[in-house]
């Protein structure tokens, strides 16, 4: 798969080719402060086959967690884009930055030990307290 996509001002563009590794929603209450309040859906691809085009996104990485995502965003507009886990070799790529968003395919939802009640599970989508095996 390929996928192409940037942010709201177009200051900043990626690619990510290879297989999925994982098409979810995100019902962390992290993951809400990012979406303003909604579940946050994304892909995660391969690391390696994720690059920036155009632009280059400012960092962000919370300092007193352990094992804090850092998240990349664009510093003229903010649009989040991409998510990178300590020791996941994925770009979790937000759906909503794609060129495309109808290539996502939602496989499941996790965390839903933080859902809010005004947050949909589409019906027979498996769903995870946590992450799958966990």
């Amino acid at each position: 798969m390929r996928l192409e996509g940037g942010c709201y001002c177009g200051a900043v563009r990626y690619k990510a080719e290879g297989d999925p590794m994982m098409q979810a929603q995100c019902h962390c209450r992290e993951c809400q402060y990012i979406t303003g309040g909604a579940p946050n859906t994304f892909i995660a691809m391969p690391a390696a086959g994720f690059s920036y085009i155009s632009g280059q996104p400012k960092q962000f990485t919370r300092k007193d967690l352990a094992r804090a995502v850092t998240r990349e965003f664009c510093a003229e507009c903010g649009t989040h884009l991409v998510t990178k886990v300590p020791g996941l070799p994925a770009a979790v790529v937000k759906v909503g930055t794609l060129d495309e968003p109808g290539q996502f395919h939602p496989q499941m939802a996790i965390y839903t030990c933080d859902k809010q009640e005004f947050h949909a599970v589409p019906s027979g989508m498996p769903a995870f307290e946590k992450l799958p095996g966990r």
